[in-house]
């Protein structure tokens, strides 16, 4: 599948007019990320921000030194590493390959930057990342709720 049609696709991108996907197509640099490859390190600063053409990725939360709790999957089309474009730009849990996963990487400071210069791409990209944060948050309450409720 072509760069355009996964952007077109994508939850953080589908807002785009095809004018808009190809400035934001030209910015994006294909990654592919092994089985088990840690690509966002809970705590640390990040600046790139995902959006997966191909694979899966799982989101975990290090609750401990040893201890992790997957919080969440991320496949085809879904974006991940919006800490990237917001300060502090501190990751808020790891992500890790769980498939062989073909992405699109964009550098987060550039996409808020072209932000700045054409507003109507940063506002739907904003909105767009607003959503997946809403959505990723009502997921995991729904884990915290399920595993209270099991106590």
């Amino acid at each position: 599948m072509n760069k355009l049609e996964v952007l077109r696709k994508s939850d953080l991108f589908h807002n785009l007019n095809d004018e808009q996907l190809k400035v934001i197509e030209k910015m994006s640099t294909p990654v592919v990320f092994e089985p088990g490859a840690v690509i966002c390190k809970q705590d640390t600063k990040v600046d790139k921000i995902y959006v997966v053409e191909e694979g899966l990725v799982g989101i975990a939360l290090q609750v401990g030194p040893l201890a992790q709790r997957q919080l969440q999957a991320v496949s085809n089309f879904e974006s991940f590493g919006w800490s990237a474009m917001i300060e502090p730009h501190i990751c808020t849990a790891m992500v890790k390959a769980i498939q062989r996963t073909k992405v699109l990487a964009f550098n987060g400071q550039e996409l808020s930057d072209l932000g700045h210069a054409d507003s109507e791409i940063g506002w739907k990209t904003c909105q767009a990342v607003a959503c997946i944060c809403a959505t990723r948050l009502r997921h995991a309450f729904t884990q915290l709720v399920g595993v209270t409720s099991q106590d």
